[in-house]
């Protein structure tokens, strides 16, 4: 009897193992012991799929097996098993009955049995789906995206990783027999969190910003932007509010530090940008992160850095100019307790006064290698170094990685307390690829994802040829990230001087959806239409091909907890 069984108490798989068993699919040893972790035979599969799918009418003429003697245990249920379409030989002539069945080949017999057919691409479902989809032989990509659809796939304890080339194990078989004789009625006593789902979410993003593009420059402008992006099916747009040291809302941190409270342009006199973003964009259903674009970087000119020259990061040589796209620009020091105080008063702000979904800092929220001799930091390392002086080689491995850990640790504390002032705000991350953003800027992302300081990533792959952009996404900490957030690549849709085709956009979407990533966001707003080859209509066409229906955002949260 199912209540006899002595050594199920408290598996995972012990309400479906005794569902089973009180239905004489399954059954236990003469000692009472069922051995639910022990493997399976393909012989001991083939009596199961006899008994639990008895009404499978027989499709294939039977067939002889030299290792399959009509006197063998398990003839019977083998040949029924073959006739039926779920089981078939090896070319030598051979069944097998002895080997261990591994998790491809139970998926592949009950989708081939059931005749499961994927009603989407096969590929896109598994890599969006597993992390392990690489491990799936091509033989049972298409089985295994069928049966996913028609949630027979369960996994144990990581939703989300497949091991097909395990061998299964007695309690995975008998929980996946469970979900496929519920066949969806919702009967299944398998517990939801092991049961795999194509996941139909994705991250459907655009940065707005306020150079080259007017997208901003009046509440219509505004209406008209978001209402088209809705209308296309994006969900998320990233706006910038932090620009040549300067906010783009009305800030009263700002005003008491800066002596402006937004930024002067005229524009945006007499109105609150974020205000108007997030009623309009929440009125048509987008999800509105705003966006750090500066970082802790300026201008020269800037007032902020007029005011505060004792803010500013300096080179060995007491220099601080860095160019940047051509471009000369200061930046700010992010380890003196002053400009933290600033910079996270300014994100306390946001998150506190306006209904926003979240923050969103990129490759700008570091700070260039060579930069980090001021006299706050040297005294600093002083006091934590024995009063020695930091090294003159600012690519010196132990300096870079103290320069770093600081930055963590103010990233950390940002962090702990958005979630204090809003819980249920997205701490987003869009960094260049991790040893770059690490060796150059000081930005080790690879970390903040890892102790949990980063909810969702959007990594920077601004690549034309194929083979790189590909090769970007699969670095293995991209990977390692997929495994625990919702992770989106970031694709240039153009800049003014330098126009994308749309035909390497839509390549690029592809790709990243082949391997499973969240989504993608495109940057900017504005090189959706313009600066391109061609019409903003055509443009048009092709974007809602890529997004023909609506789709939510990932939910965040995967039981992974940060380490704060």
């Amino acid at each position: 009897m199912a209540g006899e069984l002595r050594d199920i108490q408290g598996h995972w798989a012990a309400a479906c193992i005794q569902q089973l068993a009180s239905r004489g699919i399954v059954a236990g040893y003469p000692d009472r012991s069922f051995r639910p972790d022990n493997p399976l035979t393909r012989a001991e599969f083939a009596v199961l799929l006899q008994k639990a799918f008895p009404g499978v009418r027989r499709s294939r003429p039977g067939r002889n097996f030299a290792d399959v003697p009509s006197h063998h245990w398990a003839a019977g249920a083998i040949a029924n098993a073959v006739e039926a379409g779920f089981m078939s030989g090896y070319p030598e002539g051979q069944f097998k009955p002895n080997r261990e069945i591994v998790r491809v080949e139970v998926f592949v017999a009950i989708a081939s049995g059931l005749q499961y057919l994927a009603s989407h691409s096969a590929t896109v479902t598994v890599n969006r789906t597993f992390i392990d989809a690489a491990q799936i032989p091509e033989y049972g990509v298409r089985a295994i995206a069928a049966a996913t659809e028609n949630e027979i796939v369960v996994n144990y304890p990581n939703v989300r990783q497949l091991h097909p080339k395990r061998a299964a194990s007695r309690a995975e078989v008998t929980a996946i027999l469970c979900q496929a004789i519920a066949d969806g009625s919702g009967g299944s006593p398998v517990p939801s969190a092991y049961v795999a789902r194509v996941r139909s979410q994705e991250i459907r993003g655009v940065w707005l910003t306020n150079i080259d593009s007017e997208a901003m420059f009046s509440r219509d402008r505004l209406k008209f932007a978001l209402e088209r992006l809705a209308n296309l099916h994006f969900n998320t747009v990233y706006p910038n509010v932090w620009s040549w040291g300067y906010t783009l809302y009305p800030s009263r941190l700002a005003e008491r530090v800066v002596g402006f409270p937004h930024h002067p342009a005229p524009w945006l006199q007499g109105r609150d940008l974020l205000a108007e973003m997030v009623e309009e964009g929440h009125r048509v259903g987008l999800t509105i992160v705003p966006w750090f674009e500066y970082g802790f970087m300026m201008p020269p000119d800037s007032v902020l850095a007029r005011r505060h020259p004792e803010w500013i990061a300096r080179r060995r040589d007491g220099s601080d100019r860095v160019v940047e796209s051509g471009v000369e620009r200061l930046w700010l020091n992010p380890w003196h307790p002053q400009v933290q105080e600033f910079i996270q008063g300014l994100i306390l702000e946001i998150v506190g006064d306006y209904a926003v979904d979240g923050i969103q800092f990129d490759d700008h929220f570091s700070i260039p290698v060579d930069l980090g001799y001021d006299e706050y930091t040297v005294q600093l390392y002083r006091q934590e170094h024995l009063g020695l002086a930091p090294p003159d080689n600012p690519n010196d491995n132990n300096w870079i990685r103290w320069r770093s850990h600081k930055l963590t640790e103010f990233i950390r504390q940002i962090y702990k307390a958005i979630k204090g002032r809003r819980p249920s705000a997205i701490v987003s991350l869009s960094p260049n690829y991790q040893d770059f953003a690490y060796k150059f800027y000081l930005q080790d992302w690879r970390t903040w994802q890892r102790y949990g300081f980063v909810e969702e990533l959007i990594l920077q792959v601004y690549r034309d040829e194929i083979d790189s952009f590909t090769a970007e996404l699969q670095r293995s900490e991209v990977q390692l990230a997929q495994r625990n957030i919702p992770v989106g690549v970031g694709i240039l849709a153009g800049l003014r001087t330098r126009g994308v085709p749309i035909e390497q956009i839509q390549t690029q979407v592809q790709v990243a959806r082949n391997l499973g990533f969240s989504g993608v966001s495109f940057f900017f707003y504005e090189s959706l239409w313009n600066f391109a080859p061609e019409s903003p209509a055509d443009r048009s066409v092709v974007l809602k091909k890529l997004f023909p229906s609506k789709l939510s955002r990932p939910e965040l949260g995967t039981g992974w907890e940060p380490s704060v």
